[in-house]
């Protein structure tokens, strides 16, 4: 699972951690200094569920 780099091989965390870094640097020129990222799913209202009617389907 290593790679290579410059001859060198590179340990999974390595790996990982130039990543990680490289999204970190991505998402700082992207959206300048807002806090959270908007790429996560918006949290979305519980009142807006439906109920679950199974017990009136079921005449309990």
């Amino acid at each position: 699972m290593a790679t290579e780099q410059n001859g060198k091989k590179l340990s999974l965390k390595e790996v990982m951690m130039q990543q990680l870094a490289a999204k970190k640097q991505a998402q700082a020129q992207g959206k300048g200094s807002l806090k959270g990222s908007t790429a996560t799913k918006g949290m979305k209202s519980q009142q807006t569920k439906k109920p679950n009617n199974q017990r009136r389907r079921m005449g309990v």
